[in-house]
């Protein structure tokens, strides 16, 4: 939707996935009399770094997967060549590695959610059995989630957000630190996308007692919705200090219209929810993209 968005616009671009360097992409980078030119290549095309205005991250392979023979030390020298140069040039990013990693940081989130001036459900992440079984005693009714989310690459492991049984015995949190977070009743889940400052709202109703919004149909579409000031104010604070120019938001709203922050995703998909509301998100990121370079005439 992106490079469709890309291409209306009349803008050249390149699509390079790591795991394709060395071999279906190549390329060449000089640091000479104080100069630094550079040179990629994919697929026959070209693209120099002095023409490189932006760079959009989305989902990329590690670097020499696919290479004839891969291993770790291929992966660290293409990755070292490949990441080292393209922080080398001028471009914009969305989002920068750097801070793309900080901020997946499900503690990290928590913390900076606060910060920021969101509503965050009480949430503790521990060790320790007693820290847990306190926990849950003073909240009552409280859920258990990944930090990490799903591994990376075994898309058969679904972790979904679960309840905590009463009378639980906490001593298996020893072998593993496990998040504890108040239950929210919800009647809905609201996406919120974040582009370059642009935000787009989206929200479901909830089915009676549902858990995970993630999984299960609850019969209900995605529909616009307004962003109300305070979660504005929020999502630009938030994204200022997560060095975001793109991130989508995952809140809980109560029964008393109250957005409870759950988590921010930095690389979130937003296609189901252009498809079902219309709302111009693939359209907002390639404007970003098509920004001109900074300091270009």
């Amino acid at each position: 939707m992106v490079v469709a968005g890309l291409h209306e616009r009349g803008v050249p671009l390149v699509r390079l996935d790591p795991a394709g360097l060395p071999g279906d992409a190549g390329l060449s980078a000089e640091y000479v009399r104080g100069d630094f030119h550079c040179h990629l290549s994919v697929d026959g095309r070209v693209v120099s770094s002095e023409a490189l205005r932006s760079i959009w991250v989305r989902r990329p392979g590690e670097p020499a997967a696919h290479a004839d023979e891969p291993s770790r030390w291929l992966t660290a020298e293409t990755g070292q060549a490949l990441y080292g140069v393209l922080y080398s040039t001028t471009a914009r990013w969305m989002n920068h590695p750097r801070q793309a990693e900080q901020a997946r940081l499900k503690p990290w989130q928590l913390r900076f959610a606060h910060q920021s001036g969101f509503a965050v459900p009480p949430t503790v992440v521990t060790t320790f059995p007693r820290v847990a079984e306190q926990f849950a005693a003073q909240y009552g009714t409280v859920v258990v989630k990944s930090l990490s989310g799903p591994p990376r690459g075994d898309r058969a492991i679904a972790l979904p957000t679960a309840l905590v049984e009463p009378g639980t015995d906490f001593g298996g949190v020893t072998a593993c630190p496990t998040l504890l977070q108040r239950y929210v009743p919800k009647r809905a889940d609201i996406r919120l996308t974040s582009v370059g400052g642009r935000m787009f709202a989206a929200r479901k109703a909830a089915a009676a007692g549902q858990v995970d919004g993630r999984y299960g149909d609850t019969g209900s579409a995605w529909e616009p919705v307004g962003v109300p000031d305070r979660i504005a104010r929020a999502v630009r604070e938030y994204t200022d200090l997560a060095g975001l120019a793109f991130a989508a938001f995952d809140f809980a709203e109560d029964a008393e219209n109250v957005w409870w922050f759950l988590e921010c995703n930095q690389g979130g998909q937003f296609g189901f929810v252009e498809l079902e509301t219309g709302q111009p998100i693939a359209g907002a990121v390639a404007d970003w993209l098509a920004r001109p370079a900074p300091g270009a005439s």
